[in-house]
Parts: structure tokens; C-alpha cells; sequence
């Protein structure tokens, strides 16, 4: 069973260990701490989580982490383990509809060319803004308001 909810700064640990557990976009460890986390979650915009039950051994199966400011995508990660059960589109439909009610018109992101990632952004919706990427290698992908059409 699982319990989709609003991410808390005591969600880290958790939320970490699904970040580092991933085998495409990864990261490298100690480049983002826990105030640039904290920072996301709590100032900058809002998270989610998947939680798994029965308590008391609550783990999560994914997050994501939406920016108010801007309307980017700052995280979204499921645990390889929990891949294809739907927890992913979850995620993603909830930040989507609360980064839209934010007032933005136009949501952005940033995803390894060929990964699966890419492969679920572009199933949602989304559309790569051309051809060129970033400085971290991500294609970049935007969705517009009147594109979207959340997962029934």
C-alpha cells in the first residue's frame, strides 16, 4: 500500500537514498546538501512523496521537487526497485497541477538524452525545446499549460 504526501525536511534520509539509488541522471554525491534540499522544499517551492506502508517501517518509493519561482522541475526520482507500478506518474501529475496553479503558463526540465526519464517525460506531454543541451548534458524539455492533459 502506498500514501502520496506533501515532502518534510525529515523525508532527507529517504529521500537521498532513492536520489543515489538511481542508475541514469545520477549525481554526484555531496553536489547538493541538505539546505539546498531544505531550500526546495520549504522556500523555493514544494516536494512529494511516495510513502510505502504499513508503518512503522515508512519508506518511499520516489519524490519530486517542483520550483514555485520558476516553474522548473527540480527533482523527480523513483527507486529503481519501485519502477513501473505508477508511483512516478503520480508524482509527477501532482507537482505538475501545483506548479500551474502557481500561475506559470510554461513548466521546465532537464533529462539524460535516451534515458527512461526522457522517455516518461515525453509519454506525459512534455516537448524538448530543440536540439542543443545543456551544460550538464540534459536535453531540456518544456510543458505548456494548454498542453497538458494530467494521467486519468
Amino acid at each position: 500500500m502506498s500514501r502520496l504526501r506533501q515532502a518534510t525536511r525529515d523525508d532527507t534520509a529517504e529521500i537521498w537514498r532513492v536520489r543515489y539509488a538511481v542508475t541514469e541522471n545520477t549525481l554526484t554525491p555531496g553536489r547538493i546538501g541538505d539546505a539546498e534540499l531544505h531550500a526546495h522544499l520549504e522556500v523555493f517551492g514544494r516536494g512529494w512523496v511516495v510513502e510505502l506502508e504499513p508503518e512503522p517501517n515508512l519508506k518511499i518509493a520516489g519524490f519530486a521537487i517542483g520550483d514555485a519561482r520558476d516553474g522548473h522541475i527540480w527533482a523527480m526520482f523513483v527507486d529503481p526497485a519501485m519502477h513501473g507500478q505508477g508511483y512516478g506518474r503520480q508524482l509527477h501529475d501532482v507537482m505538475v497541477d501545483w506548479l500551474f496553479a502557481q500561475g506559470h503558463r510554461r513548466l521546465d526540465l532537464g533529462t539524460q538524452p535516451g534515458s527512461r526519464a526522457e522517455a516518461f517525460y515525453r509519454r506525459a506531454g512534455w516537448r524538448p525545446t530543440g536540439d542543443a543541451l545543456d551544460a550538464h548534458g540534459d536535453r531540456l524539455f518544456e510543458l505548456r499549460i494548454e498542453d497538458w492533459k494530467p494521467h486519468a
